[in-house]
C-alpha cells in the first residue's frame, strides 16, 4: 500500500461525529436529552459525603455501603446534580448523637475496635447488642457520625428554607436503639432528624417504606402525637427481622397518653405486586395526611422491598417504589428522603438515582449513559429500569380482602386522633443549629492556634545570617 493511500484512508471526524467527547460533554448531552432542569417553585438539596463510600463491614456482610458510589454514578452520569443544591456534610459531633443516643453508649462506639470485638467473643460478651449483624469495623464511630451527620445537614437544610426536598441516601438506618446497634444500624439518624425537624414543625409524618419494620423510629417516638409513624413492612413476628410491627401495634394502650394511636402498622405478607403496593400506599397515607395534618414528612426509602433483593421477599419494580416517593413529594410538604435496607446494590442504586430523578419532576430514559463508570455492574441490560418482579419471585400472598382489612383497620386507628395534635413536648432539644456553629467556632480556633504555633516554629527559617554564628 502506497503512502498516499494511507493518507486517503482516513477521514478526520468532523464535529459531533466523534465518540471522544470530555466527560463533561457527555454529561451536558444527558441533561438536554433527559430535560433535566431546576425544579420550578421548589428546591431539592442532595447531601453526601463520599467518606461513607469507603467503608466495609466485611466481605460476607450483606450492608456494602459502595451501593453509593453507584447511586452517586448514576445521578452524575445522568447530570442530575445540575438541578440540586449539593452539599458535602460534616460529621456529627458527639454530643448531637447524644441528643438521642446514650452518652456511654456512643463513647463506646467512639472507642471500640476490631480487636476488642476478638476479645469478647473469647468471653462470650456483646455488648450493646454488637455481632454478625452489627459487627465492630474499622472507621465504625466515623461511619455513624457522617451518616447521621448526613441527615441533620438535610433536615436543617428544610427547617432554615434552603431547601424544599432534601434527600441523604446514605442515611435511613431505622433499627437503632437509643443504646444499642439493631439490624445493621448503629446510631438513628432518622430520629435525630426528626428531633431537628420537632424545633420548627409541630408534627411530622415517618413513612417507612423498607421491607423490614422500622421499628427504631416507632420505639423513639412511642409516646408522643407530634410524630407520627406509618411502616409498610413483611411482618412475621417469628420468622421475619424485627418480628414487631403487627397490625394491633398501634402506640401506648392507655388512651391517655398522648403517643396511643400514632404508630401505624401495614403488615404485609410475600409477593406483593406493583399495583397492590402502590394502591394500598395512597389508601393508607391519603387518610394519615388528611387526619393527623403534618407540617412535614419523612420518607424512609429502603431498597430491600424491591423484587429479587437478597434479603427481600417482594415483586416491586423500581417506578412502583418511586411512585410512593412521587405520591408523597406531591402533598406539597417540606420532605427529607432517607435511604436505608437494600442488599443488591446494583438495584438500590438504580432505585435511589430514579427517586431522585422523581424529586427533580424529571423522567429518565432507560438506557444507562455509556459513561456511567462501573456500568459493568448493570450488566447485561445496562438499564434503569429492569423487570425485577420476575427476579427470585414470590407468590403473592396478600389477597384484596386482606389489603382492603389492613386499610379498614388504620382508618379505624385514625379515628381516634382527634384534630391537631399537641405541640409541646415535655422536653423541647436544643437547637442543633446552634450547636453546630459551637462547634464550629472551636474548630476554627483550635485550627487557628494551629497555624499559630506553626508560624512561631518556622519564625525565621531561611532568613539571611540564621546560620552564621
Amino acid at each position: 500500500m502506497t503512502r498516499t493511500a494511507v493518507y486517503n484512508d482516513y477521514n478526520h471526524p468532523q464535529p459531533g461525529e466523534t465518540s471522544t467527547l470530555t466527560l463533561d460533554e457527555k454529561v451536558s448531552r444527558e441533561i438536554s436529552r433527559n430535560g433535566i432542569k431546576k425544579p420550578k417553585g421548589y428546591t431539592v438539596s442532595y447531601h453526601a459525603n463520599p467518606e461513607v463510600e469507603k467503608m466495609h463491614f466485611g466481605p460476607k456482610h450483606p450492608m456494602k455501603p459502595w451501593r453509593l458510589t453507584l447511586t452517586n454514578k448514576i445521578v452524575l452520569a445522568y447530570g442530575m446534580h445540575d438541578a440540586m443544591d449539593v452539599y458535602l456534610p460534616r460529621a456529627a459531633t458527639f454530643q448531637e448523637l447524644t441528643e438521642y443516643h446514650k452518652e456511654d453508649y456512643i463513647e463506646f462506639l467512639s472507642r471500640v475496635t476490631p480487636k476488642d470485638r476478638l476479645d469478647w467473643e473469647g468471653k462470650g460478651i456483646l455488648p450493646y447488642n454488637m455481632g454478625d449483624d452489627c459487627p465492630v469495623f474499622d472507621g465504625l464511630y466515623e461511619y455513624c457520625s457522617l451518616y447521621s451527620g448526613a441527615s441533620l445537614d438535610a433536615a436543617r437544610k428544610l427547617t432554615n428554607n434552603q431547601s424544599d426536598i432534601a434527600i441523604n441516601w446514605s442515611g435511613g438506618l431505622h433499627h437503632a436503639k437509643k443504646a444499642e446497634a439493631s439490624g445493621f444500624c448503629y446510631t438513628n439518624d432518622i430520629v435525630l432528624a426528626i428531633l431537628q425537624l420537632l424545633l420548627y414543625h409541630p408534627r411530622v409524618l415517618y413513612i417507612d417504606l423498607d421491607v423490614h419494620h422500622g421499628d427504631g423510629v416507632e420505639q423513639a417516638f412511642w409516646s408522643t402525637d407530634r410524630v407520627m409513624t406509618l411502616s409498610l413492612h413483611k411482618y412475621d413476628r417469628t420468622n421475619f427481622f424485627p418480628g414487631t410491627g403487627g397490625s394491633d401495634d398501634t402506640g401506648p394502650k392507655h388512651n391517655a397518653n398522648p403517643g396511643a394511636h400514632h404508630s401505624l402498622n401495614v403488615p404485609l405478607h410475600d409477593g406483593i405486586d406493583d399495583d397492590s403496593y402502590i394502591r394500598l400506599f395512597k389508601d393508607v397515607v391519603g387518610p394519615c395526611i388528611e387526619t393527623y395534618q403534618p407540617t412535614a414528612v419523612v420518607i424512609q426509602c429502603g431498597g430491600d422491598s424491591l423484587g429479587g433483593d437478597r434479603l427481600g421477599c417482594f415483586n416491586i419494580n423500581i417506578k412502583a417504589h418511586g411512585a410512593c416517593v412521587e405520591y408523597t413529594k406531591n402533598l406539597g410538604l417540606p420532605l427529607l428522603v432517607v435511604g436505608g435496607g437494600g442488599y443488591t446494590p446494583r438495584n438500590v442504586a438504580r432505585l435511589w438515582a430514579h427517586e431522585t430523578s422523581v424529586c427533580l419532576g424529571t423522567e429518565l430514559h432507560g438506557a444507562l449513559p455509556l459513561h456511567t463508570p462501573f456500568i459493568e455492574h448493570f450488566a447485561p441490560d445496562k438499564t434503569l429500569y429492569p423487570e425485577l418482579s420476575q427476579t427470585g419471585r414470590y407468590d403473592n400472598k396478600n389477597s384484596d380482602k386482606y389489603l382492603r382489612d389492613i386499610v379498614t383497620s388504620i382508618r379505624e386507628q385514625l379515628r381516634y386522633v382527634q384534630g391537631n395534635p399537641s405541640v409541646q413536648l415535655q422536653h423541647v432539644p436544643p437547637d442543633l443549629g446552634a450547636v453546630r456553629e459551637e462547634v464550629e467556632r472551636e474548630i476554627e480556633e483550635q485550627r487557628d492556634m494551629k497555624d499559630f504555633g506553626r508560624r512561631r516554629r518556622e519564625r525565621g527559617a531561611g532568613m539571611r545570617g540564621e546560620y552564621a554564628r
